[in-house]
């Protein structure tokens, strides 16, 4: 008992030496800290606790007014985060992905969780993934797999239409819910010819199903996260390699992800034999026989194993939105809500605080003939993409990521800066460990970028880009929702016309309202912002409103 007794009290005091020297080394030895920013209100929790009071970006914006465009503040132990809204020291960081990595601790979590996919591979795994994954997101994948969009959409559609019915004419509808139910189904089939079949209301939850529901949200990673073999793994790299607290219901549910996943597997590779290695012939074109298809292709030495191949399963989950890691393991997992259900959700947000948009949305909508438009006819609506490119630049689902220096870097600028000495600066000088954030909200918001009206939803915007927009360095639409550079979300594509797919059905058919006055709605990040109602917060996220059909003629 006295040896574990002073083995506590030497762990104790090793930790206690480690946090002490984080500080010292953040105070008087960081490149970073004379720059402007912050004071910590706490010595363990730095700012978050500010951050925490409000919608993230709000308080950096806040910050923003206070200290400049680029600026520090203290995180956890008082570590200096480095914030920044210089377009170009973004797109250095962004470009330079093997320097600016994700922070080592989260990809260990999550690793263990859904494997060493896309979300978490760096370096030459990450290149070499991207690779053989890429063909399966391009354009003519994203055309052929327009149908399954509209197919859910209508699904959606007459869901909704059921339970305006038996409502009297008027349906209150958990949008966020059931959107998420109809990305969930669309995911299963595209990504692996598998049917989740979520929207019927009355079909028995499968195996899979059951399984993806476990992991993505049903495990007890709360209690994980605070135990403390939990936290010393995360603080200390070197005991990574000894066994993690287990989470009640993980093995189970890996089990079956690992035995169906090899099936899924043996049957896109049966697909292409059939086939004569022809994808013209092949029955169904989803995600996971593609990228077999495109492994199969490469080099010998350019071949993922069958390991990785099964661990982009729930890359495909996300819909390829790999920009979720941000060094904290249990919410990372919580984004698994599928950008395009987010999205939309929010989308339609904006669309009932803005009844004339929404009327001038279905005007368009309405001018198309058909119930089943392709991938071609969505694009050639325009007011439809100023609504999606307003939705995502306002609300875009992930509001900032983190990346982690594995080297020491100096960062150019293109505005200078003056320290708190007065010293002026036209780059930043960086050492290896230090955190930058990539604040994709925040410069969406950005006034000095978007004009004084940055805070209002107007999709007018979008007729006339304004020139210091064009320099933003996203790999869609002038603006950060899916990253840049060779860590870009690698499933924007998909996530844009399956967001236009739903907006297309759903307003052409529906009116909508909010079912709660507007002030109601608040924002709840988990990684992911969701809508949650604020007097009723054991309702979780969800976003209430009143459906009715729409009076057409």
């Amino acid at each position: 008992m006295q040896n574990f007794t002073q083995l506590i009290g030497a762990v104790a005091a090793a930790l206690v030496v480690h946090f002490v020297f984080l500080f010292i080394k953040s105070q008087f030895f960081s490149p970073i800290r004379d720059l402007p920013g912050p004071r910590g209100s706490s010595w363990i929790f730095g700012s978050l606790k500010e951050i925490s009071k409000n919608e993230e970006a709000i308080t950096q914006e806040q910050w923003v007014q206070e200290y400049g465009r680029t600026y520090k503040y203290p995180a956890l132990f008082n570590k200096n985060i480095l914030f920044t809204l210089d377009h170009k020291a973004l797109n250095h960081v962004l470009m330079h992905h093997y320097i600016y990595q994700k922070h080592d601790a989260s990809r260990f979590h999550f690793t263990r969780i859904v494997g060493p996919g896309l979300l978490v591979a760096e370096g030459d795994h990450h290149k070499l993934q991207r690779r053989v994954m890429n063909p399966a997101f391009g354009p003519a994948q994203v055309r052929d797999l327009t149908e399954t969009f509209i197919d859910k959409s209508l699904e959606l559609k007459d869901v909704w239409s059921s339970q305006i019915t038996n409502g009297g004419g008027t349906a209150k509808i958990n949008a966020l819910d059931w959107i998420s139910k109809m990305t969930l189904d669309v995911i299963g089939r595209v990504g692996f010819n598998y049917e989740f079949n979520t929207l019927k209301e009355n079909s028995e939850s499968n195996k899979l199903a059951q399984a993806f529901a476990t992991i993505f949200g049903d495990l007890d990673m709360e209690k994980a996260k605070y135990q403390p073999w939990t936290v010393l793994q995360t603080l200390f790299p070197i005991l990574r390699s000894l066994p993690p607290v287990k989470i009640p219901g993980l093995d189970n549910a890996q089990e079956t992800m690992g035995k169906i996943g090899k099936e899924l597997l043996h049957e896109s590779k049966e697909a292409l034999q059939n086939s004569g290695d022809d994808i013209r012939n092949l029955k169904s074109k989803d995600l996971l026989t593609l990228l077999v298809k495109s492994n199969m292709n490469g080099e010998p030495s350019q071949r993922m194993s069958d390991e990785d191949v099964l661990a982009q399963i729930p890359t495909f989950f996300v819909a390829g939105h790999e920009t979720t890691s941000t060094g904290n393991f249990p919410t990372l997992i919580q984004a698994a809500g599928h950008l395009p259900s987010v999205g939309t959700t929010w989308a339609l947000f904006g669309l009932v605080q803005h009844q004339d948009v929404q009327k001038k949305l279905r005007e368009e909508l309405c001018t198309m003939a058909t119930d089943n438009p392709t991938m071609e006819q969505l694009n050639l609506l325009p007011y439809l993409d100023a609504v999606v490119k307003e939705s995502l630049r306002l609300y875009a689902p992930v509001p900032s990521v983190l990346r982690v220096a594995a080297q020491d870097d100096v960062i150019p600028l293109s505005h200078p800066l003056k320290d708190k000495k007065g010293v002026e600066h036209h780059s930043i000088s960086i050492a290896k460990g230090q955190t930058v954030i990539v604040p994709l909200l925040a410069l969406n918001r950005d006034k000095a970028t978007w004009g004084e009206d940055a805070m209002e939803f107007k999709p007018e915007r979008w007729e006339k880009v304004p020139e210091a927009a064009t320099s933003v360095p996203g790999v869609w639409g002038h603006m950060m929702t899916f990253l840049g550079g060779p860590r870009a979300c690698i499933g924007y594509r998909l996530s844009l016309i399956e967001m236009k797919a739903l907006l297309f059905v759903l307003i052409r058919e529906f009116e909508f309202e909010l079912a709660v006055p507007g002030e109601e709605i608040i924002k709840k990040t988990m990684i992911v912002q969701r809508p949650r109602v604020k007097s009723e917060p054991e309702g979780g996220t969800q976003l209430p409103l009143l459906v009715r059909a729409c009076q057409k003629g």
